[in-house]
């Protein structure tokens, strides 16, 4: 049994037992959250699709820690200028684990 969530602007495929990194929430480690966004849901071979979501199908996961992601260079650079800059970005990111997948 699999399902596609959306969180953010971002969408994962998730099975019970994963472990998946997304965009900051705001909850507490150790913290339960109910997942609602549900755009797709396989169970014995039977595929839902949500119109956009599926309602009465959530998946609840387990805040494990806020971690950051991997660094990234920003570089600009105008020739024969003296002009140039170089910007680092670390993404601020939260770890979930996944509970279960709920179909009423």
């Amino acid at each position: 049994m699999y399902a596609i969530v959306e969180l953010g602007a971002k969408q994962y495929s998730v099975k019970k037992g994963d472990i998946i990194e997304v965009e900051k929430e705001d909850a507490a480690v150790g913290k339960d959250i109910k997942l609602a966004r549900v755009l797709l849901v396989s169970k014995d071979k039977k595929i839902e699709v949500g119109t956009p979501y599926l309602e009465g199908v959530s998946v609840m996961a387990t805040v494990l820690t806020p971690t950051k992601g991997e660094k990234l260079i920003s570089f600009k650079y105008r020739r024969r200028k003296s002009s140039h800059w170089k910007k680092g970005h670390r993404q601020q990111l939260t770890r979930l684990k996944i509970k279960d997948i709920e179909v009423e």
